[in-house]
């Protein structure tokens, strides 16, 4: 019997964390979990130990490490716990380690992530901020190792499958045929909400996701329709693409993960319900097909699908992403950095709605983007970048 490939998930109390134990769980004879990573969440962190064994676990949190190795020894659980960023590497880059399902959301997951590219891993990219950051980077790390990147945003992974067999990411698309992209968006929670009414989106209403279960973030992101911008700079990365082949359009019922468009007209698309086990089983088993645990889509329940250009003016971050990407450099590190402040900043209450898309304006104009060509380069646009943000949000209102 072949050996079980050994997974570490970096975010495994998160979503896409979840998620994926829950695809691993039915599918033990295949894997075994290797390492499981969290940042602050004890409670959840204990139970998935308990529940699957793991040989490591890591707390970035020094207080919460300590708990959690408490917890684990007084339950007679052998996994070994370590703590601190440093452990997040040493657990994506282990020789031990076949795949690493990089979920860490925000700039938090860009060191392990491309720890794992350059030790040539299977690496199941959920994090979208370590291509907005340091796509150059990234890229070459995986073809210098010969890393397989897969993508696992249901966007990405659905443009993936309807590329042609054989197809690596990085690889242009257009000797394949492909013209251009669509990537699908549900609009989130707003797309029919009277602009005049956006200063009082409270948090709660703006994690409300219709269709998908996520994390407050990346559900604000969502909304504001950043996680779209963040999507097509990633896109540019994952299929060499140019600005101008990536298009959005939006889809409420998400059903329709995302689209190719070829040079003969024929347009193929990847359908689903809504639930992320789809793409993670994918990225899992490639190239071939594993159970994903997901009801099968029913066509006749779903009844239509429509599909409408975003608005701009609705959705102002979708326009600054796009500007950020042709602006080139580390400006998609500046807007990363910014919004992930802005976001932070708006689910404390401390600015509103509309502010998000005006911090993030501001940041991109008073921080001249540089060339993105090293790793401490990107990390000192990032900073700059998020003290310039945490000093417009903590700016009198008349000032900003």
């Amino acid at each position: 019997m072949a050996r079980r490939e050994r997974v570490t998930i970096l975010g495994a109390t998160g979503s896409i964390g979840v998620s994926t134990l829950d695809v691993l769980a039915g599918q033990r004879e295949r894997f075994e979990v290797h390492a499981l990573t969290a940042d602050t969440n004890v409670d959840q962190l204990t139970a998935q130990c308990l529940e699957h064994r793991p040989a490591h676990a890591v707390m970035v949190d020094p207080e919460a490490g300590a708990a959690l190795r408490d917890r684990l020894h007084r339950a007679g659980c052998a996994t070994e716990v370590q703590v601190g960023a440093a452990a997040l590497v040493a657990v994506s880059e282990a020789p031990e380690v076949d795949v690493v399902m990089a979920a860490i959301v925000g700039a938090a997951g860009l060191l392990p992530t491309l720890a794992a590219a350059q030790a040539g891993k299977r690496l199941l990219l959920a994090n979208k901020e370590a291509l907005v950051m340091s796509g150059a980077l990234l890229m070459d790390a995986v073809a210098q190792s010969g890393a397989t990147l897969l993508p696992v945003d249901s966007e990405h992974n659905a443009i993936f499958q309807c590329l042609p067999a054989g197809y690596r990411c990085a690889d242009p698309v257009a000797p394949h045929g492909a013209e251009r992209i669509w990537l699908t968006a549900s609009g989130g929670p707003f797309r029919e909400r009277p602009l005049d009414r956006f200063d009082g989106i409270t948090p709660d209403e703006a994690c409300a996701h219709p269709n998908w279960e996520m994390g407050r973030k990346i559900s604000v992101d969502s909304a504001t329709m950043m996680n779209k911008g963040l999507e097509v700079i990633e896109a540019r990365w994952l299929f060499a693409l140019e600005p101008a082949a990536i298009q959005v359009v939006l889809h409420p019922q998400s059903i329709i993960h995302s689209m190719v468009a070829y040079s003969d007209g024929s347009v193929l698309a990847q359908l689903g319900n809504p639930d992320m086990r789809t793409p993670i089983a994918h990225c899992l088993a490639w190239p071939e097909r594993i159970a994903s645990g997901v009801a099968p889509l029913d066509l006749f329940a779903v009844g239509r699908l429509d599909f409408a250009a975003p608005s701009l003016e609705r959705f102002p971050c979708l326009r600054l992403a796009f500007e950020a990407l042709r602006a080139g450099g580390t400006a998609t590190t500046v807007l990363n950095a910014a919004n992930e402040v802005a976001v932070a900043a708006f689910l404390a209450e401390r600015i509103p709605f509309t502010a998000i898309a005006r911090l993030i304006e501001a940041t991109l104009a008073v921080i001249v983007p540089a060339q993105a060509d090293s790793l401490s380069g990107i990390l000192a646009a990032d900073a700059q970048a998020r003290d310039y943000a945490h000093s417009w949000v903590s700016a009198p209102i008349t000032e900003r």
